[in-house]
């Protein structure tokens, strides 16, 4: 299989502080990939610097086969990345028609079948098309968040902590929909501190450990991996 993202001796750094060190992976098409590990491991930095929002300090990121490490943000939407970013960040002002929209802002064609399609996948969405996003619940939100950024038509989508801030049953609402999404075709990858659920989700993992990568695996593998029981998926070891 076919990698979409190679990711290879990545280093971000804020001011003097190392954020990500060296780190390589791929993302292979089709699959769910999940970086785990604690806060400040460099997860999110990681995202970040994919996606242009943060210029890494060394390192290459290939989307099939094009250099991004130093594109701009909107270079690299055009290049096929979109990011569900961590908190959600809908327009709170615009109604959820209007964020949809947004989403798609660089395209110039018919939008009409892929808010459809986020429709489908969303139908609450529809129900709430004319309300204002800000008025929407948190699990709404993140719906709307994820609607939002398929409209680019992404080839990788990335989520950051989508489960964050979510009551369990809407977390299990979430995960069905990443799990549709993929199985609709869109490669993901996915940062998430509910490392039991991302583990379950995704095909390939790593775990990220204050900055470095220290473990990958099959998310079966990872999940079955006595130290990632003990740190991360609150099992003792045997």
């Amino acid at each position: 299989m076919s990698n979409i993202l190679e990711v290879r001796n990545l280093s971000v750094s804020y001011g003097g502080i190392k954020a990500v060190k060296d780190i390589s992976f791929d993302v292979p098409k089709g699959e769910i990939v999940t970086l785990i590990g604690a806060n400040g491991a460099g997860k999110s930095s990681t995202l970040r610097s994919i996606v242009g929002l943060v210029k890494p300090s060394s390192g290459s990121i290939r989307l099939n086969g094009v250099e991004m490490a130093q594109k701009t943000p909107e270079q690299i939407v055009r290049g096929g990345i979109t990011m569900v970013p961590e908190g959600r960040r809908v327009f709170a002002d615009l109604t959820v028609l209007e964020n949809l929209k947004v989403g798609a802002y660089l395209r110039n064609d018919s939008l009409d079948d892929d808010i459809n399609w986020c429709y489908d996948l969303f139908p609450r969405l529809k129900e709430r098309s004319w309300q204002l996003a800000g008025t929407l619940s948190g699990g709404e939100q993140q719906m709307l968040a994820i609607a939002r950024a398929l409209m680019s038509r992404p080839d990788l989508i990335m989520m950051d902590e989508p489960s964050l801030g979510l009551a369990p049953i809407v977390v299990k609402g979430v995960f069905d929909i990443i799990y549709e999404i993929n199985r609709q075709g869109k490669t993901i990858l996915l940062v998430e501190q509910n490392a039991n659920m991302a583990l379950k989700a995704a095909h390939h993992g790593y775990v990220m450990e204050v900055g470095e990568i220290t473990l990958s695996g099959t998310g079966k593998e990872l999940a079955n991996n006595e130290s990632v029981k003990a740190a991360y998926l609150g099992k003792s070891k045997s």
